[in-house]
């Protein structure tokens, strides 16, 4: 053995533990545990379905600890079978971002195909295939929808939870009542009354989030409804392994038969090494919805009948008609193959707030997931727009919980960047109910002349669909966050926009949409990485930097951008923005000593050829010789993009985000 001297440093240790996303800077006081104040957080969320268990992690990952946040949930664990199972390219992103997406990678279901049947001319055919599409049809970095069980899901973030909290989720614990009590504590307000395997207690917090589903109790306490379709559809589901000869039982199929309408969907592989599927069927009942969830209650059914209507539905009925449905292909379970059924009804419906505030107008409660919105399951969004609505909320409250947030001024609310969740939230939400009424009723008619629909109509609803329901084309409303107006340019001669083009579900730049991701050339290392890579889910803004063909020139416009930046970023607390930074082709080589000291300085590793490997000005509609400059914020969308020259637009809209260190 060799002989050698050892030397280390006393954080030796924290180098060779597993990564952990930084937490945030506070400049609130932190709050600490008393016996003064043993009973209250500063955040509550109830419901650890997919939206809250999104929410409590990234509020764990921002800095939130077990003194701070608490996680309540009724259920005894995570779910155990059924309920959602796709995973849209969005939501993959957003996995990706925090570094929990690799078992859904490897082990669910990639639907890259989606195939449409409808009734064939030939009455032996009885259903032909008209056409198969590609299951996403805009660009993103995952070009599939997955499909996973929910409770592995569920289990993937609670794992994760569990490294930065020692409590993790308190279940068996149910919401008995909600209240915001201010004269008791202005400062706690909100009183919440639980009950732990039938044991009452009662908590004061700050902010408390309801993503406690659609039988929402937070949003019953806080007297607020769904509203919208006064009936709701029965449905039936089941999840099986398939025994049958119909040719795409592993593609997404929308089928359209004179017996009805059954959608498949493939699913993963599981321990026995078979494939499970799911089957959607329509019953063709409708009932009434429950009382909280419409505003002028259901004409002509009781909601009473509702459940007796619900429970005549069985498992062999819902088997008979999705058999019926694919004839002249045989389907049935394989014998004991049958994993989960359930027969649910669903309307589409919103609730007009997310938010509840207290009597000066700071948020206090909110409402996140199918506690502000329920429709159909066709499109596959469920699970997914609940965990956005989190992604959305949760940075907003930890700069608000964290003193990050900008001091409010004398014309606006007490806090602004918290209200820009109903803002934002409302809208997705509202247009999601709007595409789903409509896909819903495409669906569930006939195809033919006499009903009104045809294929080709279905079809076209889906492909004009899918930039919202894959979420690659979510776009937020103008807002404080989201800044459209017109650019004061330092280049008259290119107009007003240093963006061309409106392709933007294809990458053009457009404040309120998503960053596109794109492949790039590190100039330190030579590595091939993604653009999403450097927008982690830690909660900070990025500001990227498209420096023009000048850059090798020390006097040019990049130069001065790049040192303008620097400058800027220290006005505001330390680590809450970083910087990415791309060139384009260049008329040479160079090296470190060609470019600003600032560059190794602050982005030394997010330094990288823009045009190497995807040409990422042209996909972001940015021309090389003039440059930009993009604020994306901390749930990787565009806030605002400048000119090049324009570091002062860019500083104008950090400071309605982020509070300035000067005014601390």
């Amino acid at each position: 053995m060799p002989v050698f001297t050892e030397h280390s440093s006393s954080s030796r240790d924290l180098r060779v533990l597993p990564s952990f996303a930084p937490p945030l800077p506070r400049l609130a006081p932190q709050f600490e545990r008393n016996d003064k104040n043993k009973d209250k957080y500063e955040a509550v969320v109830v419901g650890a379905g997919p939206a809250g268990l999104m929410l409590g992690l990234l509020l764990s990952r921002y800095g939130l600890t077990d003194t701070s946040l608490l996680c309540i949930d009724a259920k005894p664990s995570t779910l155990k079978s059924g309920q959602a199972d796709g995973v849209q390219p969005r939501t993959l992103e957003v996995f990706k971002s925090l570094g929990i997406s690799t078992e859904i990678e490897n082990e669910a279901c990639q639907m890259w195909q989606f195939a449409f049947w409808n009734p064939s001319s030939d009455p032996k055919k009885v259903i032909e295939r008209t056409s198969v599409v590609p299951d996403v049809i805009p660009p993103a970095r995952f070009r599939y929808e997955a499909t996973i069980h929910q409770g592995r899901i569920e289990r993937i973030m609670e794992t994760d939870l569990l490294r930065y909290s020692e409590r993790g989720i308190v279940r068996n614990t149910s919401v008995v009542d909600v209240k915001i009590d201010e004269e008791g504590d202005a400062e706690f307000p909100v009183l919440v009354t639980m009950a732990t395997d039938g044991v009452e207690k009662t908590v004061r917090t700050k902010h408390l989030v309801g993503a406690d589903g659609a039988h929402s109790v937070v949003r019953q306490c806080m007297g607020l409804r769904l509203e919208g379709e006064s009936l709701d559809h029965i449905w039936g589901v089941v999840d099986m392994i398939a025994e049958t000869d119909f040719p795409d039982i592993r593609r997404r199929c929308a089928i359209h038969s004179p017996a009805g309408s059954v959608m498949i969907i493939p699913r993963e592989r599981i321990s026995t090494g078979e494939y499970l599927t799911r089957l959607y069927v329509q019953v063709p009942e409708d009932v009434a919805p429950e009382s909280d969830q419409t505003p002028n209650g259901a004409e002509g059914v009781k909601s009473e009948d509702a459940r007796q209507r619900r429970s005549k539905i069985t498992l062999d009925g819902i088997l008979k008609q999705a058999a019926d449905a694919v004839k002249p292909y045989s389907l049935r379970p394989k014998e004991d193959a049958v994993d989960w059924w359930a027969a649910y009804q669903i309307g589409q419906r919103v609730s007009p707030e997310f938010i509840v505030n207290d009597s000066k107008g700071v948020a206090r409660v909110f409402i996140a997931g199918d506690a502000c919105h329920t429709h159909s399951p066709k499109a596959g969004q469920g699970m997914n727009v609940s965990m956005m609505d989190s992604y959305n909320l949760a940075w907003k409250l930890i700069y608000h919980i964290n003193g990050l947030a900008p001091e409010p001024t004398a014309h606006n609310s007490p806090a602004p960047l918290l209200d820009t969740y109903q803002t934002e939230r409302h809208e997705i939400a509202q247009q999601l109910i709007d595409f789903d009424r409509k896909f819903s009723t495409m669906f569930s008619g006939q195809m033919g002349a006499t009903e009104g629909l045809t294929q080709e109509e279905f079809q076209q609803v889906f492909t004009l669909g899918n930039g919202f329901t894959s979420g690659c084309g979510v776009e937020y409303p103008e807002n404080m966050l989201v800044i459209r107006e017109e650019l004061d340019c330092y280049i008259k001669s290119k107009g007003s926009n240093p963006v061309t083009g409106t392709d933007y579900i294809s990458g053009i730049l457009r404040p309120g949409r998503r960053l596109l991701n794109v492949r790039l050339l590190r100039h330190a290392d030579g590595w091939q990485r993604d653009i999403h890579d450097d927008i982690p889910s830690t909660g900070r803004f990025r500001i990227v930097c498209l420096t023009s063909t000048d850059l090798l020139d020390r006097n040019s416009v990049s130069v001065q951008a790049l040192e303008a930046v620097t400058l800027l970023e220290a006005q505001f607390p330390k680590s809450t923005i970083e910087q990415i930074i791309l060139y384009p082709q260049l008329h040479r080589s160079f090296d470190w000593s060609d470019v600003p000291a600032c560059v190794k300085q602050k982005a030394e590793m997010r330094f990288y050829d823009g045009s190497a490997l995807d040409d990422a000005y042209r996909i972001y509609g940015v021309d090389p010789a003039y440059g930009a400059l993009v604020v994306v914020r901390p749930d990787g969308y565009v806030g605002v993009v400048a000119c090049l020259s324009d570091v002062q637009r860019v500083g104008g809209y950090l400071e309605q985000c982020i509070r300035t260190i000067s005014s601390t």
